[in-house]
C-alpha cells in the first residue's frame, strides 16, 4: 500500500457548536499534505509495476496533484517531471524540487503546460501522464479513506462533507461509500462561488432546477458529452481565490453521472470565499491546523449551526433523539501560508461591515442566508 492510514478524530468544539457528533478525517497528514496522495501514489505504484523502474512520471500541475505525484515518485524511486505555467511561484517550484522532481516552467496558462506535458509523453516510450482527478485508479485510491472511516467510526454517519472541484475526491468518496455499504449516506459537496463547475454541471442535468433554462454565469459555457448524454459546465475564467485547487474547467463526467444516480444523493453547495476564509481562521484557532481555502470550504457548515441544520436536518425535535453523526473530510492542501491567513483575516473583517449575512447557493436552486 502506497499510503498510510490517517486519523479520524472527534471534534468536541464542532460537536458542541452543532449539537451533533462531528468527526474530522485528517487527510492533511499525508506526505504531500493532501488526500491526493492516496490515488496518485496508487497510480504511480501501478505505473512502475507496468513499465518497470525506468518509468518516467509526467504531470502538469502547480497544485496538490503535482506535489502528490512528486512525493509518490520520490518514495518509490521513480523519475518525475512536473510541468508548470509561467505564473507558478518560486516556493511551489522549490517544494517540488525538494522531492527530487524535475520542474519545467512552460506556457502562460495551465492548458499550455498540459499541452507541453502531453507532447513530452508522446516523445518518450516509457513516459506516463499522471492525471489530476479524472481517472478510475485515483478514485479507487481516494476511496480507501472511506474504508478507513468505516472501521474508525462507531456507527454509520448521517452525512459526509467534502469539497469538490473536478470531482477526484468526490469520486473516491462515492466509490468508497459503495464498497462499505454506505451508498445511502448523503454526501454534501461544497465549492466556492466563481470556481464551482460541479455545482453548475449538476444544476443543468438530471431534471434539476436549471435543466431546462441552463442559465449559467458569465465566462461559463456548456459542453455536451455525447457518450454520457450529460451537459457539462465549462469555466473559461475563475473569480474565486480557491480556484488554484478547486478550479477545474469542467468536472469528471463519470463522477457527475454517479452523483446523479447514487441512492443517498449528492447535495451540491456553493459558498462565497469570505465564508471559507472565516472557517479556515476559526479551524486554525480551534484545532491548530492550517488548511488551504479549498479545504476550509468543507468546514463552512461546521461553524454555522443554522447552515448545518439546513444541510443535515434533525430527524425530530425530541430531546432523546439520536445525535446526528457526521464526517468532515479535511482534505488538506499545501497552498496556504501565514501571510495568506493574515490577508484572509483582513478580507473577512472588511466584509463583515457589508451586511449581516452571506448568500450560499443551494443544490435545489434556492439561496440560503448564513449569518456572519
Amino acid at each position: 500500500m502506497a499510503w498510510q492510514e490517517t486519523p479520524l478524530i472527534y471534534s468536541s468544539k464542532i460537536s458542541e457548536t452543532l449539537g451533533a457528533s462531528a468527526y474530522l478525517k485528517l487527510e492533511n497528514l499525508h506526505p504531500s499534505h493532501s488526500f491526493k496522495y492516496r490515488g496518485i501514489s496508487l497510480f504511480v505504484q501501478r505505473a512502475k509495476e507496468a513499465h518497470g523502474p525506468s518509468v518516467h512520471l509526467i504531470v502538469a500541475s502547480g497544485g496538490n496533484a503535482g506535489l502528490a505525484a512528486a512525493c509518490a515518485a520520490n518514495a518509490l524511486q521513480a523519475r518525475c517531471s512536473v510541468y508548470l505555467p509561467e505564473g507558478a511561484t518560486q516556493s511551489t517550484q522549490d517544494i517540488l524540487r525538494r522531492q527530487n522532481a524535475e520542474v519545467i516552467v512552460v506556457g502562460r496558462f495551465y492548458a499550455e503546460a498540459l499541452e507541453a506535458a502531453n507532447a513530452a509523453v508522446a516523445q518518450e516510450p516509457n513516459a506516463v501522464i499522471v492525471p489530476a482527478y479524472d481517472h478510475e485508479t485515483l478514485w479507487e485510491g481516494h476511496g480507501s479513506m472511506i474504508k478507513e472511516i468505516s472501521t474508525q467510526l462507531p456507527n454509520k454517519p448521517d452525512a459526509i462533507f467534502c469539497s469538490v472541484g473536478g470531482g477526484g475526491l468526490l469520486g473516491g468518496v462515492i466509490q468508497g461509500s459503495k464498497e462499505v455499504g454506505w451508498d445511502d449516506v448523503p454526501i454534501v459537496a461544497l465549492e466556492t462561488i466563481g470556481s464551482d463547475c460541479f455545482f453548475h454541471t449538476m444544476s443543468i442535468n438530471g431534471g434539476r432546477f436549471n435543466s431546462d433554462k441552463k442559465s449559467l454565469p458569465p465566462d461559463v459555457e456548456t459542453v455536451y458529452d455525447e457518450a454520457s448524454g450529460l451537459t457539462l459546465a465549462y469555466f473559461t475564467k475563475f473569480s474565486s481565490r480557491a480556484s488554484g485547487s478547486l478550479g477545474a474547467s469542467q468536472p469528471a463526467t463519470r463522477v457527475v453521472k454517479r452523483s446523479l444516480e447514487r441512492e443517498g444523493g449528492v447535495q451540491c453547495v456553493s459558498v462565497p470565499d469570505e465564508l471559507s476564509m472565516q472557517a479556515l481562521i476559526t479551524f486554525a484557532d480551534d484545532h491548530k491546523l492550517f488548511v488551504e481555502l479549498a479545504c476550509s470550504t468543507t468546514l463552512t457548515p461546521a461553524y454555522k449551526p443554522a447552515f448545518f441544520d439546513k444541510l443535515v436536518p434533525r430527524k425530530s425535535r425530541k430531546s432523546d433523539d439520536k445525535k446526528r453523526t457526521v464526517v468532515f473530510i479535511v482534505c488538506g492542501g499545501f497552498k496556504v501560508s501565514l501571510g495568506e491567513v493574515a490577508e484572509y483575516e483582513r478580507l473577512v473583517k472588511e466584509d463583515l461591515v457589508k451586511g449581516d449575512a452571506w448568500s450560499v447557493l443551494m443544490g435545489d436552486g434556492t439561496t440560503f442566508q448564513v449569518d456572519k
